[in-house]
């Protein structure tokens, strides 16, 4: 494809109102020939072209400030070894020492190592046979027969850490383990990889349940998981206590909804379900039909499609809308707390319940326009300091809420996204931005909540790099791995528990680091 060539440089004085406005034009245009063209790369399950322009808003305040503003951060004086767990003492004499010294004890100087080798475990199980015949052969230690196989709780926890934490890929784990001596297959390291991770999953799945049960607000964000060799989604749900996973075929309000089900499969026909329809505009007729319908709970999705079947409910807008009711009508039957505040970054499958935007995306919009004159240049500086102004304002107020200043920011928010400038371009930018003032402003209702998606992005940045190196999951069970364990390493992490302890932990089955669900609730303060 050829490229598009560029417009020349047009000198200050040559550039008439007309021309300035083509060029305004020619911008927009090249913006949204762009936006098609990462569409496409995406549903190809390509890259969209990178946005590589930094956001101005959280420029210099996201890291903490230094207690000690005299000493260098870092600086502290520790003892490097004063912590560790020594495991070998070596005493050495000293050489040529004088008659008549006096002995002063020993100065000690610590050195970590590391073993990476094999370690082989022979157990010779007595054998007996009783007078009535029976065999009677000695048991295997318990954690031998948890694991099920010829691999102990160290083998399996490196082969798990290794792929899931370190993103190393199953071929170099492979030869790793051969080199230092592990007599392994290519299947035998893919089956610990994949299979009999029951635990894991059920707890990654009670991971969001209380999430969602605890939380103020949620965090979201999705993005490419190529699976089988065909284009899918996975989508993040998380916040500063814990992060969720789970990959799916497609990106919807349906999808997103079924994930807020938690471990529900049902669709109800209840009153939320019916507001919502309307809502969303649902035609009177269908809507006097649903709710005359006798039936109103409905176990699966293919009896909530028999239903549709059944009252000629057919049209793809229609089914749409009704279906998304039915699975919000679920939601919130099952416990979910309809004041938990879901942040996003304007995608329109997130916009459900009470729902709030990210100011870093919302600036991004200002951030993107090109000014061609001097005079837009300058309109377009202003608007960015004001933006970024109002911003500081509006994380100061989040510390100290108070009426007065909710008012007053409220009628900037007005001032600021209503002026007409003589951009043209920023002028449009500035009135789709006061369209969404109500989710950009919930933050005046909700203090608690974050001014931006940032976390979410943060814990699926990592989820991102996994899928360069490995690429698509092959395998159902190779793609709910992939998702359990990244929810289980991001929440260990945020939790302050050390991944491989955990792993460990879960393989020997000692237990003594607690659930995750449950120090979640404790982390939040909850019953």
């Amino acid at each position: 494809m050829a490229s598009i060539p560029k417009v020349p440089p047009i000198p200050e004085q040559e550039r008439t109102a007309v021309v300035v406005a083509l060029l305004e034009i020619i911008q927009l245009q090249q913006e949204r020939l762009q936006a098609l063209a990462d569409e496409i790369a995406r549903m190809k399950g390509n890259k969209g072209k990178p946005d590589i322009k930094p956001s101005s808003l959280e420029e210099g305040s996201g890291g903490q400030e230094n207690p000690n503003p005299g000493q260098r951060p870092g600086s502290a004086k520790r003892s490097k070894t004063g912590d560790l767990t020594i495991h070998e003492t070596k005493v050495l004499k000293a050489a040529n020492v004088p008659s008549g010294s006096t002995f002063k004890g020993y100065e000690d100087f610590t050195v970590q190592g590391l073993v990476l080798e094999s370690h082989n475990i022979l157990y010779r199980r007595e054998c007996w046979q009783a007078p009535d015949g029976k065999s009677i052969v000695a048991p295997l230690p318990q954690e031998v027969e948890i694991l099920g196989g010829h691999f102990d709780r160290s083998l399996i926890g490196f082969i798990l850490y290794q792929y899931h934490h370190a993103h190393v890929t199953q071929p170099l784990i492979l030869e790793h383990l051969r080199d230092i001596g592990v007599d392994i297959s290519a299947g035998q390291v893919n089956r610990i990889i994949t299979e009999g991770h029951d635990r894991f999953h059920r707890e990654k799945d009670e991971i969001l349940r209380v999430g969602l049960e605890v939380s103020g607000h949620i965090n979201v964000d999705d993005t490419g998981a190529r699976h089988q060799g065909n284009n899918g989604y996975c989508t993040h749900i998380g916040n500063e206590l814990f992060a969720w996973f789970q990959s799916t075929d497609s990106k919807s309000r349906i999808n997103f909804l079924e994930l807020l089900r938690a471990e529900h499969k049902d669709y109800i026909l209840n009153g939320d379900a019916m507001t919502y329809m309307r809502v969303n505009h649902l035609p009177r007729e269908l809507l006097e039909t649903l709710g005359a319908h006798r039936e109103r709970l409905f176990a699966n999705e293919t009896l909530w499609k028999a239903c549709l079947n059944e009252l000629a409910i057919t049209d793809p807008r229609h089914v749409r809308i009704a279906t998304e009711g039915v699975l919000a009508g679920s939601v919130l039957e099952h416990g979910f707390n309809p004041q938990l505040v879901i942040v996003s970054d304007d995608a329109g499958q997130f916009n459900i319940f009470l729902h709030a935007l990210c100011w870093i995306h919302a600036e991004r919009t200002i951030h993107k326009l090109v000014g061609f004159t001097e005079e837009q240049r300058a309109i377009l500086e202003n608007a960015r300091t004001q933006i970024w102004d109002y911003y500081q304002d509006l994380k100061a107020y989040k510390t100290a809420p108070s009426a007065d200043k909710k008012a007053a920011l409220e009628q900037r928010f007005d001032e600021i996204f209503t002026v007409q400038t003589a951009f043209a371009s920023l002028n449009q930018a500035l009135q789709r931005l006061h369209k969404n003032k109500s989710e950009l402003l919930l933050v005046l209702d909700r203090p608690d909540i974050p001014l931006h998606n940032n976390t979410s992005e943060g814990d699926i940045r990592d989820y991102v790099k996994k899928r360069k190196i490995s690429g698509s999951t092959r395998s159902e069970l190779g793609r709910q791995c992939r998702d359990t364990f990244a929810s289980l390493k991001k929440t260990c992490r945020k939790l302050g528990i050390s991944f491989w302890e955990f792993l460990n932990d879960r393989l020997s089955g000692q237990g003594t680091i607690p659930p995750l669900p449950d120090l979640i609730r404790c982390r939040a303060g909850a019953p």
